[in-house]
């Protein structure tokens, strides 16, 4: 083979490498930020992937010297509220946030047995939390016998409702400064019998708040004031852009207000008192 032909033979690989990078490229195209562009259709003008990459900031460390008073509460959050409506976004409500990161290993649940996160779930548990069997059985006719088979019931994310919140305000004598920390969230189910008729509530599982910021920092939470500036939930949480009321105060007995008061106003009259008397204690420290 001449030299002309060796030259015109490489030319042409030299050309067909560069119109297969130059795909490659187009189809794999990379921003100043170092993310990929996708091409495929988005329903937007423009990619969100910041809250991907949001850091979640530490707690400052509390040395047991410096917390001069703490109180215990439990709060209850209503997602028929019309500020809780977030709660129950219909293309990912939070329950199916929670539930999808046990699944995927990024939290721990812990049993109902008590809120002391002392029983975690195993990893079985947690794929199937939500969900139930029942067995059904049908007869044949011709052998005069029943054929039974287990049926799984799917978890409906509309049956949770409510959230039960386990918190602890504290006054921090370094910076004077009255605090609360978010220790764990428990969602609320509500049990219907075969014919649909209402049995009873109560809690399916706690989750460690503090292990679950670093998920929650990194999914979306809507935002009704602005589509542009979505949130996290670590944000709803955090600044509490939330609805609740108080539904327990650490007590000796251990009982819930409900277990003292019975009547509705009595027992929302005594959530305000609770939460009047943590916010006296505070404002009676300093003097003016």
């Amino acid at each position: 083979m001449s030299n002309n032909k060796k030259i015109q033979a490489l030319l042409a690989t030299l050309v067909l490498l560069l119109l297969v990078v130059g795909a490659e490229a187009q189809n794999n195209e990379v921003t100043e930020s170092g993310n990929t562009v996708d091409h495929t259709p988005r329903d937007n003008f423009y990619d969100r992937y910041l809250y991907t990459e949001k850091n979640v900031l530490a707690y400052d460390f509390i040395h047991e010297k410096d917390v001069f008073w703490e109180k215990r509460v439990w709060r209850l959050i209503d997602i028929r509220e019309k500020k809780n409506h977030i709660f129950r976004e219909e293309t990912n409500p939070f329950i199916n946030v929670v539930l999808e990161a046990a699944k995927e290993g990024d939290i721990t649940l812990y049993s109902v047995m008590d809120d002391r996160f002392t029983m975690p779930f195993t990893q079985e548990e947690a794929n199937t939390v939500g969900s139930s069997k029942d067995t059904v059985c049908v007869f044949d006719p011709e052998t005069f016998q029943d054929s039974c088979f287990e049926v799984i019931n799917d978890f409906n994310p509309a049956d949770v409702q409510q959230y039960r919140l386990k918190e602890v305000y504290y006054f921090d004598e370094e910076t004077s400064q009255m605090n609360v920390r978010i220790l764990g969230i428990a969602p609320i189910i509500e049990r219907y019998d075969d014919n649909g008729n209402f049995l009873n509530s109560g809690p399916m599982f706690w989750l460690y708040y503090p292990e679950a910021r670093e998920t929650f920092a990194r999914t979306e939470a809507f935002n009704t004031h602005n589509d542009a500036a979505r949130m996290t939930w670590e944000d709803v949480f955090e600044a509490r852009l939330f609805g609740s009321y108080i539904i327990k105060e650490s007590n000796v007995y251990d009982r819930r207000i409900k277990d003292y008061k019975t009547a509705p106003m009595s027992i929302l009259l005594e959530s305000d008192k609770i939460k009047e008397s943590i916010f006296n204690f505070e404002h009676d420290l300093w003097t003016y």
